[in-house]
């Protein structure tokens, strides 16, 4: 895949910033657990084996580069993906480097 010259500066900056968001194991792993559909937070917790203020620290990172949206449902907040895009790249990714 060639770069074209005409490629606007602001498009790569905005995927560096996409990279730079993702760029966590934490983050990685809620989404790829949000690849399979929504979540609540204490299902990732269990999922990824770490504490829940890690996890609201991480989704509030994701949240803010809108790679993930909530939805509250009652008393709890579902989380998911705001592109299926995204879990390509990060599932891509995590295949790849298994590959090594």
């Amino acid at each position: 895949m060639d770069s074209s010259p005409d490629e606007p500066l602001a498009d790569l900056q905005a995927a560096g910033e996409l990279l730079r968001a993702l760029a966590a194991p934490v983050r990685l792993g809620i989404v790829r657990e949000l690849a399979d559909g929504h979540r609540r937070v204490y299902e990732l917790v269990n999922a990824l084996g770490v504490s829940q203020p890690l996890v609201s620290q991480h989704l509030r990172v994701l949240r803010a580069a809108r790679i993930v949206s909530a939805h509250r449902k009652a008393r709890e907040i579902e989380y998911s993906l705001t592109d299926e895009h995204i879990a390509h790249i990060v599932l891509d990714a995590i295949r790849h480097a298994a590959e090594s």
